[in-house]
C-alpha cells in the first residue's frame, strides 16, 4: 500500500459528498454496458441490533435487489467472528490471514462481488466497530480487490438531525472507494432514526428497495 497516497485521500473535504435532502443519491457513472447484468452482491451490516434500523434498510436494499434478479450474500458483522487486523503483515496484503475466524468466509465472496454495500449506525459520529473491524480485514485481500470493477452503496442511520454530524461517514465512504477505486452507486442516509423500528414506515425504507432494484 502507498501509505502517504493513502494518508493523503484523507484530507478530502466532507462536503464535497454530501447531496441536498439526504435521501437517495447515485453516480452518473452506472457500468452502461451492463444493464441487464446480473450481479454478485456482498452486503455487510454493522448494526448489533438484529431488528436496528440500519439491517432493516439493508433488508430492505436486498429485498430490492433480489426481486431485479441479483444474488445477495449477506454478511451480519456484529454476529459473526472476526478479529482485528494486528498489523503484522503477515498476509503481505494478498495472502493469509494468520486469523483464521469468520472472516475467511466473508473473504471469497468479497473477491468475487461485482457489489459491496455497507450499512451501518452512526456510533460516536463514526462506522460501528463492528463493521469497521471487517473493514480494517481487507488489507488481507488488498491485492484482489483494489482497481477491481466493483460498484458501492452506502446505507445509513442516525439519531441526529443535523446533516453535518453525517460528513465524516460519508467522507469516510468515500475516501474508502477512492483508495480501492469502487463506485458509488448510491447512498440512503436518514436522521432522527433512534428507536428500533422507527425507519421503517419512512421514505428511507423505499429508497433503499429502490436503490437494490434498480441496479
Amino acid at each position: 500500500m502507498d501509505r502517504r497516497k493513502f494518508i493523503k485521500t484523507v484530507g478530502l473535504t466532507a462536503g464535497a459528498t454530501l447531496f441536498s435532502g439526504f435521501g437517495l443519491a447515485g453516480t452518473t457513472e452506472l457500468f452502461n454496458d451492463k444493464t441487464n447484468y446480473k450481479m454478485k452482491i456482498v452486503v455487510l451490516t454493522g448494526s448489533p441490533r438484529r431488528n436496528g434500523n440500519t439491517n432493516y434498510l439493508a433488508g430492505q436494499f436486498i429485498k430490492g435487489a433480489e426481486d431485479a434478479g441479483h444474488e445477495v450474500y449477506r454478511f451480519d458483522c456484529a454476529q459473526q467472528k472476526v478479529s482485528p487486523c494486528i498489523a503484522c503483515n503477515s498476509c503481505g496484503m494478498n495472502g493469509q490471514c494468520v486469523f483464521n475466524d469468520d472472516f475467511a468466509e466473508l473473504r471469497p465472496h468479497l473477491v468475487d462481488a461485482d457489489m459491496v454495500v455497507f450499512a451501518t449506525p452512526m456510533y460516536y459520529f463514526g462506522f460501528s466497530s463492528q463493521l469497521k473491524t471487517v473493514i480494517d480485514r481487507f488489507y488481507a485481500i488488498n491485492g484482489k480487490i483494489k482497481g477491481a470493477s466493483k460498484r458501492s452503496a452506502f446505507l445509513m442511520a442516525y439519531a441526529n438531525t443535523d446533516p453535518k454530524d453525517a460528513e465524516p461517514m460519508i467522507s469516510h465512504y468515500h475516501t474508502l472507494l477512492h483508495y480501492l477505486g469502487w463506485k458509488d452507486f448510491g447512498m440512503v442516509i436518514a436522521p432522527g432514526m433512534w428507536p428500533t423500528g422507527s425507519v421503517n414506515k419512512t421514505e428511507y425504507s423505499r429508497k433503499a428497495y429502490e436503490l437494490g432494484h434498480n441496479l
